[in-house]
């Protein structure tokens, strides 16, 4: 299987060389050739399957230049009852009539992250002591890539973490759990500004080809295909637990900023897992909703980003959606490099409304969107706590709103659970008048101390810093 970017870079590459890469070197995401093709017969194999089998299956379509043998203990040793919590995994449970949880935080920090970037974490160590090198991680996060990253890659060999997030938007929960990380190897770098700032320098250094080969950068945010690919697992997952045989079709909703997780989706569905609808759901954040209701996508600058109550969507540049917009205009690298980039790089606006192929292709790809507000999320996890006995987290909020405005008859609705609602006490507290249960590892966890350093939001105070730890 070779990948290739979607800005139209001649190279093709396999692979372990994309893991360690990230970006491609013309600033595209690497998608590969084609997607494998699963039929029923396949289908019907895979389920029933053990969590960790079934993503080998899947990822070995994928991965041919890890031995097979490799690749099965790699997953064997990732998806575990002891990282997981559970035999399933990815459990689901329906909560309503036609609507489901899949549970996807309950790993390490209590968030989906975890499922792609504890695999991850596997796949680093095994390449790079293959190759017998290093590799410097830099990445951005608005809340729970951060510590998925970290406590993944913690103690890992020939590994450093410098972990970019917007300084104060992220909760004390949040914050605490990165922070409190007192490895060597993990460097939390706190920048004044939003999360598209962030994102923004971990893309300025990774375009700069002479620094990020000196200093051996690579990437954990879902640019990087491996960990979007690792996502794919659990949609199918959740089809097999939501379904009794492998020709009914299941919608998925999916909260969204990054449209990394929800481009998974898309993955799984262009490989021909029976998915009817995609249903994207955003919070104040709207850029996503926007497009798909109107066509028209519009990145907001900082300071028209808002600050919410489902803080790890309080995005306005949504890296992933790139990869989506490609399959969209039929993989044609120059029309997507014209939608993409202006004459001086930056990403900023197009308009397919007026496109008579933009409905027909969106149909076909399945997609929908909605948008919640705060009231929404309160009201939200108010009626799942009272109906459903169900504490949700503001993200998952989001998603189980959307997803009643677009149920089917007879066509199971699954919502991408995201993170345990812990991790946003305060909305909870706002909403029913008391705090969420806490893990007991995490008792605490607020006041110990901190390890971080801050910096503006510009890619050469980064690079200083990173050069300084490197050294």
């Amino acid at each position: 299987m070779n990948y290739l970017s979607t800005r139209g870079h001649p190279d093709r590459k396999r692979f372990c060389e994309i893991l360690l890469e990230g970006l491609a070197p013309d600033g595209g995401l690497y998608l590969p050739e084609h997607y494998p093709q699963v039929d029923t017969a396949m289908l019907a194999k895979w389920r029933g399957l053990p969590y960790a089998e079934l993503a080998f299956e899947i990822l070995s379509l994928y991965i041919d230049d890890i031995a097979p043998a490799d690749l099965k203990a790699i997953c064997a040793k990732t998806y575990t009852p002891e990282v997981f919590g559970t035999d399933e995994i990815v459990p689901l449970r329906e909560l309503e009539d036609g609507v489901y949880l899949e549970a996807l935080s309950n790993g390490p920090t209590l968030a989906f992250k975890d499922m792609a970037m504890q695999l991850l974490g596997n796949l680093f160590e095994y390449e790079l002591a293959r190759r017998g090198a290093e590799l410097n991680i830099l990445g951005a996060t608005s809340g729970d890539t951060g510590s998925a990253a970290e406590y993944a890659m913690r103690g890992k060999k020939g590994v450093r973490v410098f972990m970019t997030s917007p300084d104060g938007r992220m909760s004390p929960f949040q914050q605490a759990q990165m922070f409190s990380l007192q490895d060597e190897n993990i460097h939390n770098i706190a920048i004044a500004g939003v999360f598209d700032d962030c994102q923004d320098i971990v893309k300025a250094v990774s375009n700069d080809l002479g620094f990020k080969r000196k200093y051996r950068i690579g990437t954990v945010n879902s640019i990087n295909w491996a960990r979007l690919l690792a996502q794919v697992v659990y949609y199918f997952a959740g089809y097999f637990q939501a379904t009794a045989s492998n020709d009914k079709p299941v919608s998925f909703t999916v909260p969204s900023g990054n449209f990394g997780n929800v481009c998974a989706g898309h993955v799984a569905r262009m490989m021909g897992l029976p998915i009817q609808t995609l249903v994207v759901a955003t919070n104040e954040n709207d850029v996503l909703d926007e497009f798909f209701r109107t066509g028209i996508y519009r990145v907001r600058a900082a300071a028209d980003t808002h600050e919410t109550s489902s803080p790890s969507m309080d995005i306005s540049k949504a890296s992933n959606f790139e990869r989506f917009v490609f399959d969209l205009v039929g993989r044609d690298a120059g029309k997507l490099r014209s939608l993409f980039v202006d004459d001086l790089g930056r990403q900023g606006r197009f308009d397919l409304s007026g496109d008579p192929a933009f409905r027909q292709a969106a149909e076909r790809f399945g997609f929908k969107s909605s948008r919640s507000t705060h009231a929404d999320r309160l009201a939200t996890i108010r009626d799942t706590d009272k109906r459903f006995a169900t504490l949700v987290d503001p993200h998952t909020a989001d998603g189980l709103k959307a997803a009643r405005e677009h149920l089917a008859p007879g066509v199971p609705m699954v919502v991408l659970e995201t993170a345990l609602p812990i991790k946003f006490a305060a909305t909870l507290v706002e909403a029913l008048g008391h705090e969420p249960a806490r893990p007991a590892r995490f008792e605490g966890i607020e006041a110990l101390p901190k390890r971080v350093v801050r910096l503006p939001a510009d890619a050469e105070a980064v690079k200083a810093y990173i050069a300084q730890n490197c050294d």
